[in-house]
Order: structure tokens, then sequence, then C-alpha cells
């Protein structure tokens, strides 16, 4: 164990290592793709909604607990002290309580398929799955190359919203789309921000995150770029009328875009101060997601 892990209480280091505030990833498409469906249809089903919910996070679970089997397999957490493995010590007991969680979660996603009589959002489920592992395992481990944050755009954004919307409805929605474009950029943002710190690491370990590639100043630009993005579209798809106004909402969580922008463009390069900008990141999209639903709610 070395000195800096020492330093640090056991207990944060657990509460790092299971990140609770990275779920609302998990939890906001399908909050947002209910809302939507609700919107447009009226229709509600509480039991499926809380289903759903529990299914999504047991999915992400896994994929965390993954992601930390998988980085322990090419050295690149060795400096991790909240990596799950090097908390435990045990890589074997983490893979297979990661494919317990994904089992789980599916059971879940069975069950609303059961109840609907319709198998579809098992199939889109399953896509997300795999692009998940994809983004992380091997041999693909395409989050290597620098194209997690385009799987994690996909899999949070249109797949998982189009499979919230469909759960709910067992139907298409171009609207609930739209909203996944939304929803999509800013889950992307999350795991942007978390390669910040890691540069040094990253590149010892062969992995060309976005910020190994674009550097840390140009890629504290293009997170500013893409985090203003969400706004003017949301306003952009309400003056169109497809949007209700109420969505409007989302823009209470400027003030926490304005903070994360500023907080990496002043400390892009310096990896203790940077380190925590991916908490502002889930703050973004935890109040701009929420909020956006809830105008759908309201509209």
């Amino acid at each position: 164990m070395t000195t800096n892990q020492i330093s640090i209480p056991k207990n944060k280091l657990w509460m790092a290592a299971i990140k609770p505030p990275m779920y609302s990833v998990a939890i906001m498409p399908i909050w947002v793709g209910s809302a939507v469906a609700f919107a447009e249809t009226k229709i509600f089903n509480g039991v499926i909604f809380a289903v759903f919910m529990t299914a999504a996070i047991l999915i992400l679970a896994w994929e965390n607990i993954s992601n930390d089997v998988f980085d322990a397999e090419t050295g690149i957490d060795k400096n991790k002290h909240h990596s799950l493995v090097n908390l435990t010590g045990n890589k074997q007991l983490m893979f297979w309580l990661g494919n317990l969680c994904l089992g789980s979660g599916l059971l879940g996603i069975i069950a609303i398929a059961l109840l609907q009589k319709d198998p579809t959002v098992i199939g889109i489920i399953l896509l997300c799955c795999g692009l998940g592992y994809m983004y992380q395992g091997p041999p693909f481990r395409l989050g290597y190359q620098g194209l997690g944050e385009i799987l994690c755009f996909f899999a949070f954004g249109p797949l998982g919203m189009t499979a919230a919307y469909y759960s709910q409805t067992q139907t298409w929605s171009i609207t609930n789309l739209a909203a996944s474009v939304i929803v999509g950029i800013v889950t992307s943002l999350v795991l942007f921000c978390s390669h910040f710190h890691q540069v040094k690491d990253d590149i010892a370990a062969g992995k060309r995150s976005p910020i190994v590639r674009l550097g840390t100043q140009k890629g504290a630009q293009v997170l500013v770029w893409f985090t203003a993005s969400i706004y003017p579209l949301n306003l952009l798809l309400v003056g169109l009328g497809i949007f209700p106004i109420w969505t409007l909402l989302s823009w209470v969580s400027l003030p926490f875009a304005f903070k994360l922008c500023r907080h990496v463009l002043e400390n892009h390069d310096i990896p203790d101060k940077v380190s925590n900008c991916k908490f502002i990141a889930v703050a973004v999209h935890f109040w701009s997601c929420l909020l956006l639903g809830t105008g759908f709610m309201l509209g």
C-alpha cells in the first residue's frame, strides 16, 4: 500500500470506487424518456418505470465494475487507489460480481418484455450492453482509441431513451429522439471530463483518450463548446414547437455549466485540481436532465 493510499481514509476510497453520484447517468435517460412518453401519450406505468430504473442502475454497476477489471489487465489503474480491484485485491471476485449485476439488470428488462409481450426493449438494451462492452472489453477496448464518448452518446442518449419511451408506449417518437441528443451530449461530457487528470497514466498504458489526442488545453475548449450546445439546442426545439416551453427549466443548470467550463479552463493541466471536474459535470447532467424531464411532464 502506498503512502498516498494510507493518507486517504478507507471509507472515502470505497465511496470513490462505488461512485454513487455517477448513477444519475443511468437514471436520467429513463426519467426523460418516460417523461416524453407521458407528455405525448399521457401514459405512465409506474411499475415498468421502477423496474427499468433498477435494471439500469444494475447494468451501469456492471459497466463500472468490469471497467475496473479490464483496466487492471492493462495496468492503467496501477495508481488508481479507488479501483475496486485494487481495494479488494481480487479481480476474479469483481469480475463475477459485475456479471451478477448485469444478469440481474437484464432479468428486469426481460420482466418488462414479458409484461408487454414484446421483446423489443430487450434488443435495444442488449445493444446498449454491447456498446458498453466494446468500450472497455477485449479485444475491442474502443475507449482506448478515444471512441468512448461516441459509444456513451448512443448508449445513454438515442438508444437508452428509445428503450425507456418504448417501455411505456410500445411506439416510437421523433420528439424523444430529439431530447435524446441533449441527454446523450450531457452524459458524454461526464466521461470526457474523467480524462483530464489521468493523461500521464493514459499515455503510459497506450490509451489514446480524447484528452490525450487533443491535449488538455484544446480539450478544455472542446468541453466548453459541447457544454454550451445543449442550451441553444433546447431553445431551438422549443422555438420549433417540438419541445414544450417548460423544458426551458433545464436552463436553471447554467450556473453548474459555467462552473464546469471555468474550472476546466483554469485547471486543465493541473491533475490534482481538475480531477473533480467530472463531479461538476455530473451536476450539470443531473439538473439539466431532471428539469428537462420535468418540463415535459408539466407541458
